[in-house]
Order: C-alpha cells, then sequence, then structure tokens
C-alpha cells in the first residue's frame, strides 16, 4: 500500500498529543502541510490525493489543501481526527529517534484510524515499529520545539 507523508526538522509536532501552534512539518521551505496533499483522503478515498489553494485552512500554523470544499469542512470539523501522526514527520524515523525532513506524501498507512507518513521504502515495517515511535515521540518532539 502507498501512503503520504511530511517531516520536518524545523517545524514538527504529534498529533497523538495535541501539539501547540507552529508544530507541523512542512518541510524546509513554505508553510504548507504534507506537501500540499488532502489529509482527508487518505481516509475517505483511501489514497493520496493533491489538494488544492482553492480549499485551504489554516492549523497549528501551517497551510492545510484539500481536494475538496467537502474535505476542508471536514478537517476543519475535527482537525486532529485526520493529521497525521508525529506532526507529519517520518513515523518509521521516528521509531528509530531520527528526523526525517523530506516525506514522500504517497507513502502512508493507516492504522487503527491514525494517518502516519514515511520518507519512502521499509514502511510495512511500522505495525511493528510503531510501539518505538510513541516511546521515541516525546523526546524526538521535545527536540523539535527546541
Amino acid at each position: 500500500m502507498k501512503h503520504l507523508g511530511l517531516t520536518c526538522l524545523c517545524i514538527a509536532a504529534a498529533w497523538t498529543v495535541p501539539a501547540a501552534a507552529g508544530e507541523v512539518n512542512t518541510g524546509y521551505f513554505g508553510s504548507v502541510a504534507i506537501e500540499g496533499y488532502d489529509p482527508v483522503a487518505y481516509f475517505t478515498e483511501k489514497r493520496a490525493v493533491k489538494g488544492s489553494e482553492k480549499f485551504q485552512s489554516e492549523w497549528l500554523g501551517a497551510t492545510w489543501q484539500f481536494s475538496s470544499d467537502k474535505n476542508r469542512k471536514l478537517f476543519d470539523a475535527s482537525p486532529i481526527d485526520y493529521a497525521p501522526q508525529y506532526g507529519g514527520l517520518c513515523s518509521e524515523g521516528v521509531a528509530y529517534n531520527e528526523v526525517t525532513v523530506n516525506i514522500e506524501p504517497e507513502v502512508w498507512q493507516i492504522i487503527d484510524g491514525k494517518l502516519y507518513l514515511s520518507a519512502g521504502a521499509g514502511f510495512e515495517d511500522l505495525a511493528a515499529n510503531r510501539p518505538k515511535a510513541e516511546a521515541n515521540w516525546p523526546t524526538v518532539h521535545a527536540e523539535l520545539v527546541k
């Protein structure tokens, strides 16, 4: 299964626990989360779908783009339900105490109703590595928000 990803050394946060404003991975440049991919589409269409500047919302200091007004409204009603875990960082990287800045939006998984992103290959191990990522997230997050 292909999936979505975000990661940033500069700005990142968790959605395991609500994060403060300005903590969403937007990569090295700009302020758009998930490289402009629609976070709701991963759940509703079961695929990575590019969002549009026509349908945008601001949340946690980042711009989120959507493929439709319907998806924008779903996100606005409950962003925590659709936002990627670990602030959009590569989930496998977090499992190994790494901050992976560049992600691949088409490499993603939904596990237990939560969106996880990746920087690329090796993502099939996420289910097994998720406990390590959960344990490491507080330390990784603290480093990011210094």
